[in-house]
């Protein structure tokens, strides 16, 4: 069976937490689709092209709605800038709070966890993310945690780029374990 892995962000992304995730899911023969607020490619808050490389089309989250039911893995990379907008999309929002509905795996990173308390999900969940957004997630009915790798439920987080591995070691056992 094939696995596949959507990641949605935008412009001014941390890079790390785009292209470690991105290329590991290559890695482990997920199919990869790249969702980007305004459907056209980025540029991380270091400068790096988003998407890393040209065979992977950006998608916008319009032309994903309908496929939600194919993906195994949602994955939000962070980056506080990006995430000032992503937040105010209410497609990608909706798109988050179905697949959690689902019951679907949901993978964030850092200041995506802003993503995950506008989606309105966290309540009663034990979510790390950045230390700045501690009173948000805590505030948003979730319980704050920045150990390296969280898992409650569907949901896997992480509250910085210096845990990329086991964040995302913690991610693909967790859509192993959930087939």
């Amino acid at each position: 069976m094939t696995k596949k892995a959507i990641i949605i962000s935008g412009n001014l992304v941390q890079d790390h937490e785009f292209i470690y995730p991105f290329y590991r899911l290559l890695e482990a023969n997920y199919e990869v689709d790249i969702c980007l607020l305004g459907g056209k490619p980025v540029e991380g808050i270091l400068g790096t092209k988003i998407p890393p490389n040209k065979d992977h089309p950006v998608l916008t989250i319009e032309n994903c709605m309908g496929k939600i039911n194919d993906y195994n893995l949602l994955l939000l990379p962070g980056g506080a800038k990006a995430m000032e907008y992503l937040r105010q999309d209410s497609k990608i929002l909706d798109f988050i709070s179905k697949f959690n509905e689902l019951n679907k795996v949901i993978s964030s990173i850092c200041h995506a966890g802003q993503l995950l308390i506008s989606a309105n999900i966290v309540r009663g969940i034990k979510v790390s993310g950045y230390y700045s957004i501690k009173d948000d997630i805590n505030n948003a009915g979730g319980i704050y945690t920045d150990e390296p790798a969280v898992v409650d439920k569907n949901i896997v987080s992480t509250a910085h780029y210096k845990y990329l591995g086991e964040w995302m070691k913690a991610t693909l056992e967790l859509v192993e374990n959930q087939k």
